[in-house]
């Protein structure tokens, strides 16, 4: 399993009993609604479906047993949507939708508009961009400047080149010009849940066009916070990179004059799902204060011996002249679904502004 797919345990979201409360909200708003067909179709095979193939199978089967056309069936769904009681589960709504309305542009993207504040419609708006790109971006440029959060953020992310659980939509991806009007007019709105979309989306861009995200945030004023967070966060794969005009955004572009002292983990043996702490010191060699952008990064152990680096995030700080700064961070080495464990000698280094300063190492038992 892949960064970019979900949890095995996501699937328990369309278990049997969300299967039934979904056939009896249905059922309270469409009483002609033949539940008993609905929860057999539905249930069939369910074990063996991952949460997307489920939330692609409630869609399928409310398609199966509704009796009504393409809008009527609409008007039902529409009144079903507040009803739901999971913001996920209700994405089998703009499912339906990306399904059976392709043909039907502006109802269909009328109605994605309208069932993206319940969840999202993140995933099936990216269909109608596969086959329409320019309308799709037009009217997604429209919906950047909605007074509705859900509606903006849906402008962002439905449009982001690398969506995880989604394809990517490559025209995006080779060129980020084409939602860029839709970015600028987000730059600096005042909900977190639109400015974590867009900073993604930059973020996804950083992968395949970083200069371009460059030269696009050195145009911004940074002195609107809601701008300066964006910034901030989208550039956070090439600062881990330590990119030198990502850091010079950030105020921490000079060669860091410090010295890191008394690094160690604890404990230096662990067994796996243990826990681990890092712990140094940042000791200034200036008589200048200083802005730091401190990470680490370990080198995992992979299955034939060799090591991967992964670098987190740790502290950025403004370091007074010779002063000192003491850090900790503790993390759980435990099984992930992106990311196994094996046996070893893991490295462990500090960066400061994209530079490693000092390392030391845990092992992991068999």
């Amino acid at each position: 399993m892949t960064a970019d797919q979900p949890s095995p345990a996501l699937k328990e979201i369309f278990n049997a009993e969300r299967l039934h409360h979904i056939a009896t909200e249905m059922t309270a708003v469409y009483p002609e609604f033949d539940a008993k067909a609905f929860l057999k179709l539905a249930r069939t095979g369910l074990a063996e479906l991952s949460v997307m193939q489920r939330m692609a199978r409630v869609s399928e089967c409310l398609h199966a047993v509704l009796p009504l056309g393409y809008e009527a069936s609409l008007e039902v769904l529409r009144a079903l949507a507040p009803r739901l009681n999971s913001g996920f589960v209700s994405m089998c709504l703009p499912h339906y939708v990306a399904t059976y309305g392709a043909d039907r542009f502006e109802l269909s993207m009328d109605a994605l508009k309208y069932f993206t504040a319940f969840g999202s419609s993140e995933f099936a708006i990216r269909h109608f961009l596969r086959r329409d790109i320019e309308r799709s971006l037009q009217l997604m440029h429209d919906w950047s400047l909605d007074d509705n959060e859900h509606v903006r953020r849906l402008a962002s992310e439905g449009c982001r080149p690398r969506l995880p659980w989604s394809f990517r939509l490559e025209p995006i991806q080779a060129d980020p010009t084409l939602a860029a009007r839709i970015l600028d007019n987000l730059k600096a709105d005042s909900s977190l849940y639109v400015r974590k979309s867009v900073a993604n989306h930059l973020n996804d861009i950083t992968k395949d066009h970083p200069e371009w995200v460059l030269d696009v945030i050195e145009g911004w004023s940074l002195d609107n916070k809601h701008t300066a967070w964006i910034a901030r966060h989208a550039l956070r794969s090439l600062i881990k990179q330590g990119n030198p005009r990502a850091l010079a955004i950030m105020g921490a572009g000079g060669k860091p004059e410090v010295e890191i002292i008394d690094i160690q983990v604890t404990p230096p043996v662990i067994g796996l799902g243990e826990k681990i702490t890092l712990s140094f010191a940042v000791k200034s060699t200036d008589e200048d204060s200083q802005r730091l952008v401190i990470d680490y990064a370990i080198d995992y152990v992979k299955a034939n011996g060799s090591t991967s680096a992964k670098v987190f995030k740790l502290k950025t700080l403004t370091l007074p002249g010779k002063a000192t700064e003491q850090l900790s961070r503790g993390q759980h080495i435990k099984e992930l679904t992106t990311r196994r464990h094996y046996a070893g000698k893991h490295a462990v280094h500090v960066q400061v502004n994209g530079k490693r300063l000092a390392s030391t190492a845990f092992e992991i038992l068999p």
